[in-house]
């Protein structure tokens, strides 16, 4: 049987190859390093999105941190205020400034805190009237000439506050003191006076205020008056010997809110907030380094993050292109297989459901061409049937014809062995035609029929030509189309 040719079903040959380019196992690579793009520029907007937002919450954190150290200040000079308002009411209220009530008075006040060192009461000329503890002045203290004294006489309603610095005007203490005054009126002599009251409180609380508060683990916070005076700072003695410096100058262009400055090398990020109070500013320093620890930490979480899933992507990518191009690829060899001829294979129905379906779509085609190729063979092979029953047809009643003629001729002239051998050549001859019924006889029988033609040929042509057959012994027995011979030797006779 003769394979068949690819020329008559070129649908399926297209089917066969397909474009390397568009393969399964490329398109998932490709799928998968998008998705990894993706992932990445994704991680790098959250990172960057994080990393601000740390940022933003560091400078948050430290901007409530200096809220309430501003809190806490607030609540201490309010309670001193408080103090200077009892203390007013008390003096203003009393019929003489050196009455033994007052003094007793002041002193119960005074013994309520521990944080106040001193309590004087002074006229306009910066003479004493009366203090607690009562002792005297030290010499040259130009009490006029101190800021607090010219303030408290300039804004006689208002509390005033000075710098810490050594208590200088009672003999016999030296602790650090910060100096808050305010102009009170006094009975002295029988006459309502001017003066001032002063108190000094231990900078102790203030310091112990501040020193409590940290920013990270290497910032800080310090104080500065209106003017830019350092009042507190923890590095204090460092700055005073001038091993240490602060950007004072721009910390006072900013009132409030956060920014970012560089000292010695160091980014750091400042927030500011003012005591309304007292008029100081509250600045507090935060490390940039610090906060880019938390961005490297988050940055580390990010990447091992993104790396997890990239490897859970990868390894799920592998495993459903396995999947998936495993029955395709042994679809192809299959389709491989049937390219070559063998219409015989089959595929195993298994995989996913798109695969299935095309390999019971390809089994079913196989299957369909293979009846059609044996429908071609049988209609093939019954044209050539039909094709040679009718040459047959047409030969035998042609030949029939003319051998009659000839016996009718034979007859007439008396020639009775000629007819009888030619009559018996004839009927042989068309007992092998006939060959009941059978389109395939041996080698023998044909070449049989072709010497009864050539008999009966050579009784019609007065013995005008010889012949001899010639044939091998081995090939006598083989099969062969019957009366393929004998249009041959007709055309050869004629």
């Amino acid at each position: 049987m003769k394979r068949p040719s690819w020329k008559r079903f070129p649908f399926l040959k297209s089917m066969i190859y397909s474009s390397k380019t568009k393969n399964i196992q490329r398109i998932f690579a490709i799928s998968l390093t998008l998705t990894v793009l993706i992932m990445f520029l994704a991680g790098a907007v959250l990172y960057n999105k994080f990393s601000r937002t740390a940022e933003r919450n560091a400078a948050l954190t430290s901007q409530q941190i200096i809220e309430q150290v501003n809190f806490n200040l607030e609540n201490y000079f309010n309670e001193i205020a408080n103090l200077f308002d009892l203390a007013d009411d008390k003096i203003s209220g009393s019929a003489a400034v050196l009455s033994p009530i007052l003094a007793e008075e002041l002193k119960t006040i005074t013994a309520t805190r521990h944080d106040i060192v001193s309590l004087g009461i002074f006229n306009a000329k910066g003479e004493m009237v009366t203090g607690v503890p009562y002792t005297d002045l030290r010499a040259n203290t130009h009490l006029t000439e101190q800021s607090w004294f010219d303030l408290a006489m300039q804004h006689p309603g208002h509390l005033t506050v000075s710098a810490p610095h050594i208590q200088n005007l009672f003999k016999g203490q030296y602790q650090w003191v910060v100096s808050m005054s305010k102009g009170v009126e006094f009975t002295q002599d029988g006459k309502t006076v001017q003066g001032i009251l002063l108190v000094d409180v231990n900078f102790r609380i203030i310091d112990e205020l501040c020193r409590r508060v940290s920013l990270g683990k290497r910032g800080y916070v310090y104080l500065l008056d209106p003017v830019g005076n350092l009042i507190y700072h923890p590095q204090q003695q460092l700055i005073y010997l001038n091993l240490k410096s602060e950007n004072v100058d721009q910390a006072l262009n900013y009132s409030f809110g956060s920014f970012k400055d560089e000292l010695y090398g160091e980014q750091r990020l400042i927030s500011i907030r003012w005591v309304t109070e007292v008029g100081w500013k509250i600045v507090g320093v935060s490390y940039m380094d610090e906060i880019m620890t938390s961005r490297k930490d988050l940055s580390s979480f990010i990447v091992w993050v993104l790396a997890l899933f990239v490897g859970f992507i990868l390894l799920l990518s592998l495993y459903l292109s396995a999947q998936i191009s495993k029955p395709i690829k042994r679809l192809e060899k299959t389709m491989r297989r049937v390219e070559k001829g063998d219409l015989s294979t089959s595929i195993v129905v298994k995989g996913a459901f798109e695969v299935e379906q095309l390999s019971i779509r390809f089994n079913a085609m196989i299957s369909r061409i293979r009846e059609l190729m044996e429908q071609i063979i049988h209609e093939q092979e019954a044209k050539r049937k039909s094709e040679l029953e009718v040459l047959q047809a047409q030969i035998n009643p042609h030949f029939l014809y003319n051998t009659l003629n000839s016996v009718v001729r034979m007859v007439g002239s008396g020639k009775n062995d000629e007819v009888i051998t030619t009559i018996t050549s004839l009927s042989k001859l068309f007992r092998i035609s006939l060959s009941r019924g059978n389109n395939v006889i041996p080698v023998r029988e044909e070449l049989e029929h072709v010497r009864h033609y050539l008999i009966i040929q050579q009784m019609r042509f007065k013995d005008k030509f010889d012949f001899v057959i010639e044939a091998e012994d081995e090939v006598l027995s083989c099969q062969t189309l019957k009366l393929i011979l004998q249009p041959i030797v007709e055309n050869s006779l004629y």
